[in-house]
């Protein structure tokens, strides 16, 4: 029997190396010690079928040889399937960087439910009642639930997170009370949120998911940065768009975190009380890094100006006192 075993977990083991898929080496791994176990649950079985042969058997041997055989089956199985679905988790955890830090705990809770479904089939099948433990479980489990309901709010909320992926680990986000940081780690009961100036703010995951969450890094990394300038009621408007586009693209191209491709504009929108408005729309590669951006164009632009005769003006108040005097 060793022998038989030995062949087809060889002959697996050849078709698995032509097919190389996940799911043919999860199986493989699962399958020793069931096996092992089907082999002596056939060796019971001859046995039992040579004692009948000789007639030296009787009622009570085949009933143990049959409830010996039925908990060797479920046992087979159980073992089957926890080898299975912790491989499987290993395999598919490492490949999710969201799931990666979770691996242990969902392992834990996959092996719980195996063996918890074992227990109760090979009771059923020994033929002593589970309708009462059933029964027990369910009151047991609603008195635990009533106990333990802010970590379990936390932990669905965690899974949630998980799954629906509004935040990943590493994603720039800023959170409705004006936080912003780096997702540091998503546990189950809460996420870690890296600041910039170094600190850390641990939000329990109930209330992350009831909250409104800015993601920077979403649908991409790189955005929009918005600069305002005024210019001087008497500048010639199209002499000033065409050097402030040469600026913002000279920036773009030579500053690291600058995006050279994109196509920068434009947008003349307010006549103001001592200049014309408008807005320069760049682009950086990070959130954080639209501040450097923002900083070199704005040197860049103001030393161009200056070579160009181009004015910002600031604003200027006057004080007439001689008509102030008249009213006194």
């Amino acid at each position: 029997m060793y022998l038989v075993k030995r062949f087809l977990l060889k002959r697996l083991q050849k078709l698995i190396a032509r097919t190389n898929l996940d799911i043919d080496t999860l199986l493989l791994n699962a399958l020793p010690v069931p096996l092992t176990i089907l082999i002596v649950l056939l060796n019971l079985l001859l046995f039992e079928r040579l004692l009948d042969f000789y007639q030296i058997t009787n009622a009570d041997l085949s009933r143990y040889t049959s409830i010996a055989a039925q908990i060797l089956i479920v046992l087979a199985l159980v073992i089957f399937a926890d080898r299975f679905s912790e491989g499987a988790l290993s395999v598919y955890t490492h490949k999710s960087e969201s799931l990666r830090n979770s691996s242990s705990i969902l392992k834990g809770i996959a092996k719980g439910l195996v063996i918890g479904i074992g227990a109760l089939v090979l009771l059923g099948t020994l033929g002593i009642s589970i309708t009462p433990i059933i029964a027990s479980l369910g009151i047991t489990s609603l008195a635990v639930a009533l106990a333990l309901q802010p970590t379990l709010e936390n932990f669905f909320s965690g899974v949630q997170l998980v799954i629906d992926k509004p935040i990943r680990v590493g994603d720039f986000i800023e959170l409705e009370s004006g936080e912003q940081g780096f997702v540091q780690k998503i546990g189950w009961r809460s996420t870690w949120i890296k600041m910039l100036p170094n600190n850390v703010v641990i939000m329990p995951n109930s209330v992350l998911s009831q909250s409104k969450i800015i993601n920077y890094y979403y649908p991409q990394k790189e955005l929009s940065v918005p600069v305002e300038v005024g210019v001087h009621y008497n500048s010639d408007l199209e002499h000033v768009e065409r050097v402030t586009l040469e600026v913002a693209r000279e920036v773009l191209k030579t500053h690291k975190w600058g995006v050279p491709e994109y196509d920068t504009f434009v947008v003349y929108h307010t006549f103001d009380s001592s200049s014309i408005n408008f807005t320069v729309m760049l682009r950086a590669q990070e959130y954080f890094t639209r501040f450097f951006i923002k900083s070199e164009f704005i040197k860049a632009l103001h030393k161009r100006y200056a070579q160009e005769g181009i004015v910002i003006p600031y604003p200027i108040r006057a004080i007439n006192t001689d008509q102030e005097a008249s009213k006194m």
